[in-house]
């Protein structure tokens, strides 16, 4: 169901696409509320008509304004009121329009149906922050971004607004430590921005500025665990393993919590493969790779993209180093155990 509404809302939007183009260009927001509002009303009519061939009515009742669009979001969602999708949907339309209040609620409900998904939890917290009169982000809305974050310790956004709550609650030793860590992960010109932002946080809390990358010693650059990732060829040939997996590998600390030290993310079919783990993969610059005497090494084959450790991930099994180490580590995901 949930893919047959995607395609058709694909399949509308792109009909409208070439038509659109000029508004894109000129007026970015209105081109962008045709677009969701043609999005809600695919959604809202095949929820309130019930079959495909419904959507033949388009032409005939389909909402005319994001407004109409929202009302007809609405009342689908009170006889369908179990669709996370839905929900979520109607959280971003109100949230488009200001009324944010109302996207709060909307999110909830999604995240009440839909737990587990990252972007999602994000999104709700965004709104508890959006719809605050000062703008703050509140117990519930950093609860909702440490989940998120448990379930994908990279997620951007996250990352940035949990530093954003940091520094609100006059914590900015851990602000710059949370904001640091994306330094390696943006585009050059976001992290230009983000440095700015992570010195204000660092001179707040009585630290020296970051020092700039060519400054940084270079044997950070050279130092780290050398890793061979492959799959095993039996679990290869008899597992039906989807295109779009990732391989994450995963540096830890042995016996300590689930949070990798360093992590890097790899395409399945990029496999076998052959990296070195060093301090640029750190997910937190104050707990380096290089300043540990021992670590554990995994990789891990996700099939959703979501590097948490689920019963939808297969890991391989964890090989101990100590460091420094100038062995190259063996993975292989899918062989037993010995």
């Amino acid at each position: 169901m949930a893919v047959f509404v995607a395609l058709a809302a694909v399949l509308a939007l792109a009909a409208l696409g070439a038509a659109l183009w000029p508004l894109w260009r000129g007026s970015r927001g209105l081109a962008a509320g045709m677009l969701l509002a043609m999005g809600v009303a695919t959604f809202a009519l095949y929820r309130i008509v019930g079959t495909p061939a419904g959507l033949e009515a388009a032409a005939v009742v389909a909402p005319m304004t994001l407004d109409e669009a929202i009302v007809e979001l609405q009342a689908a969602l009170v006889r369908n009121p179990n669709e996370p999708d839905g929900w979520r949907l109607l959280g971003q339309s109100l949230a488009s329009q200001g009324r944010s209040a109302e996207a709060r609620e909307a999110f909830a409900e999604a995240v009440r149906l839909m737990p587990g998904e990252p972007t999602l939890l994000v999104e709700a917290a965004q709104s508890r922050l959006e719809a605050d009169p000062a703008k703050r982000l509140d117990e519930t809305a950093v609860a909702l971004l440490r989940r998120a974050l448990e379930l994908d310790p990279l997620h951007q956004r996250a990352n940035w607004l949990l530093g954003v709550s940091q520094r609100q609650a006059n914590q900015p030793a851990a602000a710059a430590e949370t904001w640091a860590a994306l330094l390696d992960r943006v585009d050059p010109a976001t992290a230009t921005s983000l440095r700015v932002q992570v010195d204000a946080a660092r001179a707040d809390a009585g630290l020296e500025p970051l020092p700039r990358a060519e400054t940084a010693p270079a044997a950070a650059a050279t130092t780290g665990v050398r890793v061979n990732v492959s799959l095993d060829p039996d679990f290869a040939a008899r597992a039906r393993l989807s295109g779009d997996s990732s391989v994450f590998v995963i540096a830890r600390v042995p016996g300590g919590p689930p949070m990798p030290v360093a992590v890097r993310k790899h395409a399945l079919q990029e496999l076998p493969l052959t990296v070195t783990l060093g301090d640029a993969d750190n997910l937190m610059p104050t707990r380096t790779l290089s300043s540990l005497a021992e670590v554990e090494v995994l990789a891990r084959l996700s099939a959703s993209g979501d590097p948490s450790d689920s019963v939808n991930n297969l890991d391989s099994v964890p090989v101990r180093v100590t460091l420094p180490s100038s062995e190259t580590v063996e993975l292989v995901i899918g062989a037993p155990a010995r």
